[in-house]
């Protein structure tokens, strides 16, 4: 069979599929990192309960204020709710952050010492942080070989074809993970995060903007716009 039909008729192996979509991304974007702005893990911590179906950009604008007032656990865990609320107020669901916050924060000086620990089962027993903040925190802070799934990782690796009927984020998380080089997961992490919120977005992907088309299922399947 000649290459032309091997090309058109053979789908693409799934080793070949990560290697071109790695590669491509080492190439052209060596570092990437969160959007949200942060100085220690405790502010990662609230940063990452704040932009729960909220953008980065709103958190960024919420949290200079919020961490004048309360610099640390110790401020946040002493605080009244509401006083707490004043400053989230403009971010989504900002009574239930306020109340996680505050609850973090003494759980985190209570059990932790006021050290937020790198064990992502540990940082579950936190409250507000559920697994994929965990993985946040641990990909981030402690360059722990962790994948946090959100909407943009878990829509772009079904697009691309790095996840295969992956119905749930966990489920999304296990193969990116056994398939992505242990070193590279944290830093892959942001690859997927950001080409979701700046290429291969929801509503209309830029295909025509897309390094990695050549490589993607859903491009090859010819559901979008052709490059120009």
């Amino acid at each position: 069979m000649s290459e032309i039909c091997i090309i058109a008729f053979c789908p693409m192996r799934k080793e070949e599929r990560y290697k071109g979509v790695i590669d491509y991304f080492l190439e052209h974007r060596p570092v990437a990192e969160t959007e949200l702005i942060y100085t220690d893990p405790f502010e990662l911590i609230v940063a990452v309960i704040l932009s729960a179906q909220c953008t980065d950009k709103r958190v960024n604008m919420i949290t200079p204020e919020l961490f004048r007032r309360f610099p640390g656990a110790k401020e946040m865990a002493e605080a009244n709710t509401d006083e707490i609320l004043e400053y989230i107020k403009t971010c989504s669901y900002p009574n239930s952050k306020a109340k996680y916050l505050k609850k973090m924060s003494e759980v985190l000086i209570s059990q932790f010492n006021n050290t937020v620990p790198s064990d992502i089962h540990e940082l579950q027993k936190l409250p507000g942080v559920g697994r994929k903040t965990a993985n946040v925190i641990s990909a981030v802070i402690f360059n722990q070989p962790t994948m946090p799934v959100d909407t943009h990782v878990f829509r772009v690796s079904a697009r691309i074809g790095l996840t295969n009927n992956a119905r749930t984020p966990l489920a999304a998380e296990k193969q990116l993970t056994a398939n992505i080089p242990e070193q590279l997961i944290p830093l892959a992490h942001h690859w997927l995060i950001l080409h979701g919120r700046y290429v291969c977005k929801a509503r209309k992907p830029l295909c025509h903007e897309c390094g990695i088309s050549d490589y993607c299922k859903y491009y090859k399947q010819g559901n979008k716009q052709p490059k120009k």
